[in-house]
């Protein structure tokens, strides 16, 4: 499937439409809400999901979204529910969704108290001994991760969902390509407890 190139803009000051462009293709939160029903479900109707296993989606970058869907419909990402989820949708359908998700607002969680020291030390320091690299620098140091390089959002997000991401990529079941690879790398360096304080950092960061 071919890559996108997303822009997001704001073309009311009345509206809370939000609009993506992916070459000849608009997407829009309008008709993305109407097709979210399906995944009001797992996700939550306004993309925050109650499970803690299953990933928030509010506030989420576009071109991140797109991405993920994208890879869960060619097979690049393997999950067993969001897989056949992903299967028929379109690159318009994809493109309103992401469009949806993103115009909504996510809810931050909480930190755990006894982690917050060292899940921040972890996410804005990494560990110069083993050679992890600051969280900070890609996710920056809010959160709010880099949409140009489809460095997700990782602020508020389920620490129980982020610290199962992480043992994906150091196990290998998730492989991503392009910019993310590197989260293998890092991912394969981390202790469990590096991933549990740095996650429950993570859920409460705002």
């Amino acid at each position: 499937m071919k890559k996108f190139t997303l822009a997001l803009s704001i073309l009311t000051l009345s509206s809370s439409v939000v609009y993506a462009t992916s070459a000849d293709l608009t997407g829009d939160a309008a008709a993305g809400k109407t097709k979210s029903v399906i995944c009001a479900a797992c996700h939550g109707a306004d993309g925050n999901s109650f499970n803690p296993l299953w990933p928030k989606l509010a506030g989420q970058h576009i071109s991140y979204s797109v991405q993920q869907l994208a890879g869960f419909k060619s097979g690049a990402r393997q999950d067993p529910t969001m897989s056949p989820m992903a299967l028929p949708l379109s690159e318009q359908d994809m493109l309103d969704l992401a469009a949806y998700f993103s115009s909504q607002t996510n809810k931050i969680g909480s930190a755990d108290p006894d982690l917050v020291k060292s899940g921040e030390n972890f996410y804005r320091g990494g560990n110069k001994e083993t050679g992890v690299p600051a969280c900070i620098g890609c996710h920056g140091p809010r959160g709010e991760g880099n949409p140009a390089a489809k460095y997700p959002a990782v602020n508020g997000q389920h620490a129980q969902y982020t610290q199962k991401q992480l043992r994906d990529y150091k196990g290998e079941i998730r492989k991503p390509e392009g910019n993310a690879a590197i989260m293998r790398d890092i991912a394969s360096k981390m202790s469990d407890e590096e991933m549990q304080a740095v996650t429950s950092y993570m859920q409460g960061l705002y």
